[in-house]
């Protein structure tokens, strides 16, 4: 009973501590001065330079995705299919969970480190004595630029992963316009903004939960590569957590 309580006490002190923040970064976001050059520098930082691996692996998960369903589809005489299975599963699910992992993995842990190692060396508290609000200056920017830079990354993940996919389905004896024909049938619009949507709300859960565990960081480097672990995996964890409710109202 005691180990129930103290899990339940745990949850409600996270989604309460995330709230706070969340309230208190919007409401401080457009006080003057505005943050901008902090904002660039994450945008930058959670954008650009996790573009490269986010393409990487994305290429790569259409691909390999696409080796097991042309050899599957060919059994049945169904190859027309393949590109609109691509196609659906790339843009409403694969890519944009696949994207938010690895941002998590790869930003959320740098931030949580970050504001960690400001909270156990007293930065935080040198920024507040100066009249610094550390929500202004750390986590209002690191929302936006998450936010921002979670779709963008999605959908040049989308692109790569159907890439992928039409040179290994080319490799696979599968012609190219039938693929293409697939994909263009059965995959539409609504399915490419719908994984779009989820996007900017996996890039909220990272930066959220990255400066929550940031703040409540102690005990030294100890202290540090805990926070750091525990942003990994809620991250990870309340992404897919999302993408289940998120699929339910979109789809």
């Amino acid at each position: 009973m005691k180990a129930v309580w103290e899990i339940w006490d745990s949850t409600l002190t996270f989604v309460g501590e995330c709230t706070l923040i969340l309230i208190d970064s919007f409401r401080r976001l457009f006080i003057p001065p505005v943050e901008w050059r902090e904002t660039l520098a994450q945008m930058a930082f959670i954008g650009v330079s996790s573009l490269p691996i986010v393409l990487l692996t994305s290429f790569f998960s259409g691909a390999v995705l696409c080796l097991y369903l042309a050899e599957f589809l060919r059994q049945y005489g169904v190859t027309s299919y393949l590109g609109a299975t691509i196609g659906l599963s790339a843009t409403r699910e694969i890519i944009p969970v696949l994207a938010g992992v690895t941002v998590a993995a790869r930003c959320g842990s740098a931030m949580a480190a970050q504001i960690g190692t400001m909270a156990v060396t007293e930065q935080l508290d040198a920024l507040e004595m100066l009249g610094v609000p550390p929500t202004k200056f750390l986590t209002g920017p690191r929302i936006v630029s998450a936010v921002l830079m979670m779709p963008a990354l999605t959908l040049c993940g989308v692109f790569a992963s159907v890439f992928g996919a039409y040179l290994v389905a080319q490799a696979s004896r599968v012609p190219g316009m039938i693929f293409l024909n697939g994909l263009q049938q059965y995959t539409g619009m609504h399915d490419l903004v719908g994984g779009l949507l989820k996007a900017p709300a996996f890039g909220l859960i990272i930066a959220l939960v990255a400066c929550q565990q940031g703040f409540r960081t102690k005990g030294g480097a100890v202290g540090v590569g805990k926070a750091t672990t525990n942003t990994v995996v809620l991250s990870i964890v309340l992404i897919y957590v999302a993408d289940f409710f998120l699929a339910k109202i979109i789809f």
